[in-house]
């Protein structure tokens, strides 16, 4: 639960922190060694990873990690991360907080809209590489149409997954500065609190 003191703001636990840092790390292996399988021109990121053969047999299990832990990510913040009346207004307005208005939008809770968005865009996205990836795992098993799709869905929901995640870390680091110290040490500034999820720091306060 978090609380807070004169000098900082617990914004998250060293369990999610170590959950967040565990998806990020099996979405970078599971990202780079598919964009090595992906093309040609990045084959050569396999020689990072052990070889093509090495990524072949282990980019899958990759992905299946990424997976479970972005399921157990998931089991922590689902609830928190239902859009409400507020979040959708505050996505009709999202043009203002990328250019750093927000006295036009509702106040934040613990996570705004966008990082809402974000979340379900991953969870979705993720849902469509799992199944694909499984079907590709198992080629010979599955119906040649259900194949074919695969093919397709895979790498566009990869690109999207890739597109999400870029956003986020460009939005986590140096569009929203102080962020990031939140997921590392897992406090934030009042100040910071105050000004960025308004709602949220006067709940944590209270307690």
């Amino acid at each position: 639960m978090p609380k807070s003191d004169s000098k900082r703001v617990e914004r998250f636990s060293f369990h999610e922190r170590a959950i967040h840092w565990m998806t990020a790390l099996s979405f970078l292996y599971a990202g780079l060694t598919g964009l090595a399988l992906w093309s040609h021109q990045l084959y050569w990121l396999s020689s990072i990873f052990g070889g093509g053969v090495t990524v072949r047999v282990w980019h899958p299990w990759g992905g299946i990690a990424f997976s479970l832990m972005l399921g157990f990510m998931f089991r922590n913040w689902a609830r928190q991360m239902r859009l409400n009346r507020e979040d959708k207004q505050w996505l009709r307005k999202a043009h203002r907080y990328a250019v750093h208005d927000t006295s036009a939008l509702p106040e934040s809770g613990r996570f705004n809209a966008g990082q809402k968005m974000l979340f379900w865009t991953q969870c979705v996205v993720t849902l469509l590489l799992f199944a694909s990836g499984a079907v590709l795992w198992w080629p010979t098993l599955m119906p040649r149409s259900l194949s074919l799709a695969a093919i397709l869905i895979h790498p566009v929901a990869a690109v999207l997954s890739l597109l999400a995640i870029i956003l986020h870390i460009y939005m986590g680091t140096a569009a929203v500065p102080g962020a990031l110290r939140g997921m590392i040490h897992g406090w934030v500034a009042p100040g910071w609190a105050a000004s960025h999820h308004p709602k949220w720091y006067r709940e944590t306060s209270k307690r």
